[in-house]
């Protein structure tokens, strides 16, 4: 350990927490109706002999990180086999110093070694993706961070700087051919906005297969107290934000969608939209296509259209489409396809305006990848991937330091209330939307400030 503040992992466990959902979420072809949500905690060690015990959690959404064509129960054994190997790998690595310094070189070489090993013991034809081992990767280093800050007795946001930190930006970033743009000198604190809001905008999700009024009721419908049809969510919630889940090949039905919802959005106050395609159009003349009428036929509709999210496939280097045309119509954001700085720069030279930032990528990537974008003057999202639990914590927390665009998508609460029900007693803010906002003022304290010794939530035998 080269200063003081350097710490190396020495300890985790694994632990998997199983979700059913109250109504489907549909992604793209496939729909999600249980996750499992996986809790990881990492004990880490400083040079003087102190320890601290950190946590990270997120849902291994198989449907997102993993659309291919192997069967569901084939990928999600495999994300949980992962996830056991890396409890391993993280407790027996002999990385140390800062967390984005340990994070960084953990997904650069261990987490690639162990993908490919992983992938070649298989000997499928599909190989799990890289972006399906970030996921996993992401609740130990999320861990990571928090231990951090707990060992420090500082909150996490307050530890990424020169203070605490050997290596500046430059050892993890290049910036982007032909820019002024240079990281020497600099940490993650100068792109970090402080002190950071306590309330944040919320987006809803719009799901494929929600319901938009009574005529599209099945009487499948669950009798659960939660809200069912969006003009009700709206109302409870004092929503503003709605964000709508598109197929992405049926350009029909991706029209009728945005004008119906924009017309619920405009009867009932409504001030933004966003359209999510979820990586299913090859063609950008298909999204043109979709706002040129919606700007001719259904103006008001259009300007409530604040931003496009992720239209073409995640995989960006093999499907390196221009999309000026679809970003000079509205701002252009990476999802799937931004996980790490890298690709958002590959991004960026193809057109994409801004980045939808996501916890379950790992806090390290996340924060890599919001100083290369902000450096370059690209926008800011962080998007859900349906956190609950503890998942949520280390999500709003980055969005209120991210400087977004417009507030922070959530909508476990849409999906699976109840599964956060322990953490909504110490956070009521956080797992319920008021005046159209989630509330971050309970969050306090050292690392990610979930205040867990006062959460009572049990937890089943750690698996690794």
């Amino acid at each position: 350990m080269s200063r003081p503040t350097d710490v190396r992992p020495v300890s985790t466990r694994l632990y998997f927490l199983p979700v059913e959902t109250r109504v489907p979420l549909k992604f793209g072809p496939e729909t999600l109706t249980c996750v499992t949500c996986a809790r990881a905690s990492m004990r880490i060690e400083e040079g003087g002999g102190r320890t601290a015990e950190g946590w990270g959690e997120t849902p291994l959404s198989v449907q997102w990180v993993w659309p291919g064509s192997l069967g569901y129960e084939e990928r999600h054994q495999a994300l949980r086999e992962f996830s056991r190997r890396l409890a391993r790998e993280w407790a027996r690595t002999d990385l140390c110093g800062h967390p984005i310094e340990i994070g960084s070189d953990f997904i650069e070489g261990p987490l690639r070694r162990l993908l490919a090993e992983f992938n070649a013991e298989r000997g499928s034809a599909e190989p799990m993706p890289h972006l399906a081992a970030l996921v996993c990767c992401s609740v130990f280093d999320i861990a990571l961070h928090d231990a951090y800050g707990r060992l420090h007795g500082r909150p996490v946001y307050e530890t990424y700087s020169r203070e605490f930190m050997s290596r500046d930006l430059s050892a993890f970033l290049e910036p982007a051919e032909g820019s002024r743009v240079a990281f020497a000198g600099r940490y993650p604190e100068e792109f970090l906005v402080r002190p950071a809001p306590d309330r944040l905008p919320a987006w809803h999700l719009v799901g494929g297969m929600d319901p938009l009024d009574r005529s599209e009721l099945t009487g499948q419908e669950p009798d659960d107290g939660y809200p069912v049809l969006l003009g009700d969510w709206i109302d409870r919630d004092g929503l503003d934000c709605l964000k709508v889940k598109l197929r992405g090949d049926d350009a029909a039905w991706d029209q009728d969608r945005l004008v119906k919802v924009g017309e619920i959005a405009a009867a009932r106050g409504v001030s933004w939209l966003t359209a999510d395609f979820n990586c299913t159009v090859t063609d950008p003349a298909y999204v043109t296509g979709i706002l040129d009428r919606l700007l001719a036929d259904h103006p008001s509709i259009y300007g409530r259209i604040l931003y496009v999210e992720q239209p073409f496939p995640y995989d960006l280097e093999t499907h390196r489409i221009d999309v000026h045309g679809v970003s000079a119509r509205k701002p252009l954001f990476m999802d799937e396809s931004a996980h790490d700085w890298r690709l958002i720069r590959l991004g960026r030279s193809l057109g994409w305006t801004g980045v939808a930032l996501k916890t379950c990528k790992t806090q390290t990537g996340a924060l890599l990848s919001l100083c290369w974008a902000k450096a370059h003057s690209m926008t800011l999202m962080v998007q859900d991937l349906t956190n609950p639990m503890l998942a949520q914590i280390p999500h709003v927390l980055l969005a209120a330091h991210a400087g977004t665009i417009f507030g922070v998508e959530t909508n476990a609460m849409q999906f699976y209330p109840e599964a956060s029900s322990a953490e909504a007693r110490v956070h009521p803010g956080l797992y319920r939307r008021r005046q159209g906002r989630v509330d971050l003022s309970t969050i306090r304290g050292p690392g990610f400030g979930y205040r867990l010794e006062e959460i009572r939530r049990e937890l089943p035998p750690p698996e690794a």
